[in-house]
């Protein structure tokens, strides 16, 4: 772990481990292979609106990165922040388009598809958990998000847009809401996400200690 020099890297998460956008952040640093403390914060116990760490959130959120002095939170701008400040392995495509397309599904995971999101909430993949069928409007959207892939997953690859990158893990977790529920979801992405899921990176996530809810 990184002790609290100037340039000390700590991430702040929830303490269930089941924030996707945590989870993002949390990827992003270890791909990277950076030392980074990671502290934990009880959403449930509005520890994020207490005045320890509002004073280094400025939108009192988690993930929140402190980098030194330096404080960032929204999971995308810390990705993006990482990846042009570190040096290591690219978070995103070195092509400018393909770059611009897999910020694009990070904003659109972020603010779209909004039924699968509360229908099938992350406690699905971090603690089992099971819910009613889906509505009409999350059938849709699962619809939207299979044709989405789809279209960007090339036929025979296992990344979007050819070399890994963060983009990959954030739409397989998308999916992975929608799998392990055990939804009609097609093989093909079906596969896409279980290929995303055995990244070590993503493992040291899926392996964090949960408490009981």
């Amino acid at each position: 772990m990184a002790s609290h020099s100037e340039d000390a890297l700590r991430l702040y998460v929830d303490s269930q481990f089941c924030s996707p956008y945590a989870m993002s952040a949390f990827v992003a640093l270890q791909e990277k292979k950076l030392p980074f403390e990671l502290i934990t914060l009880d959403l449930a116990a509005k520890k994020n609106h207490e005045k320890d760490f509002t004073e280094k959130s400025l939108t009192q959120r988690v993930p929140t990165l402190l980098h030194g002095d330096f404080s960032l939170s929204e999971s995308s701008a810390i990705t993006e922040y990482v990846d042009e400040v570190f040096e290591g392995p690219a978070l995103y495509p070195k092509d400018a388009k393909q770059r611009a397309r897999a910020r694009q599904v990070q904003a659109w995971l972020r603010s779209d598809l909004m039924a699968i999101r509360v229908e099938r909430n992350t406690q699905v993949i971090f603690y089992g958990k099971k819910f009613a069928p889906l509505s009409e409007a999350a059938l849709a959207a699962a619809q939207n998000l299979f044709f989405v892939v789809e279209t960007l997953l090339p036929v025979g690859q296992e990344n979007l847009f050819g070399e890994w990158s963060i983009a990959d893990t954030d739409m397989a977790l998308m999916l992975h809401r929608l799998v392990q529920h055990h939804e009609a979801v097609p093989a093909r992405l079906v596969e896409y996400a279980h290929h995303q899921w055995q990244r070590a990176s993503v493992q040291q996530w899926l392996q964090q200690g949960r408490p009981v809810l």
